[in-house]
């Protein structure tokens, strides 16, 4: 089986295409470009540098959530869009769950946190030792506080990797002793990582269908908070 799969859930964009045994390509980019104007060019090129068409593809996989609102629609649009065309089912995956397969190779805790603003991330936790990473709790948006609160539970080595990873090991750096940042080369989301996750899900006929797909957001885009809070301060 071929995953095409794709991530724009934050700064960073990716496309990387997979078969069960092997990476077959991968295209990154952390620039100031939009998502909208990189993703699909760079699945275009992917195929056409690796000679594998989009016929050739068994299902798309894509990060669809939690992250930057607008990156999480652009990559959903895109797998759809791709999935509709070619008539390929969909495998939705968590971005923090695809964080965790970057750090496989390790043991200890890996704590996927993307920055949420506001002093709150979004976050799960994992605990890796060969294998399938093993989630120990659901996705979720939580203060920085709280999310220090529960790794104290933790006394194995506590790996932080996403883009909320270093304002978060900031705030533990005089709290908690046990955590540290993963390298900086396993410490973003990539397509890979996505792809990987999308493979346990495949194998196991867990996918959707293009329309089903849709972006996973735990909390409501600040434009629609602050609309409610003018709404209920009217009543």
């Amino acid at each position: 089986m071929t995953i095409l799969a794709l991530d724009t859930s934050a700064k960073a964009a990716s496309v990387c295409l997979a078969c069960e045994d092997k990476i077959i390509g991968e295209f990154f980019i952390n620039t100031a470009l939009t998502h909208s104007q990189t993703l699909i060019p760079m699945a275009e090129q992917l195929c056409q540098n690796t000679g594998v068409s989009l016929d050739a593809i068994d299902a798309v996989a894509v990060n669809a959530g939690p992250g930057s609102f607008t990156g999480v629609r652009i990559g959903v649009a895109a797998a759809k869009g791709l999935a509709f065309a070619h008539d390929l089912p969909c495998v939705s995956v968590s971005t923090l769950e695809s964080m965790a397969y970057n750090m496989t190779g390790s043991s200890g805790i890996v704590c996927a946190v993307m920055d949420a603003r506001c002093s709150q991330v979004y976050n799960a936790l994992f605990r890796v030792g060969g294998g399938k990473p093993e989630r120990l709790c659901d996705d979720r948006a939580l203060s920085l506080e709280d999310l220090r609160l529960d790794l104290k539970r933790y006394p194995e080595p506590v790996t932080l990797v996403g883009d909320g990873a270093e304002i978060t090991a900031e705030f533990l750096a005089d709290k908690l002793d046990n955590v540290s940042l993963a390298p900086v080369n396993r410490r973003t989301q990539t397509a890979s990582s996505v792809a990987c996750a999308a493979f346990e899900r495949l194998l196991n006929n867990d996918t959707l269908s293009a329309d089903m797909l849709m972006p996973v957001y735990l909390r409501l885009p600040q434009a629609q908070r602050e609309l409610n809070k003018k709404a209920q301060a009217g009543k």
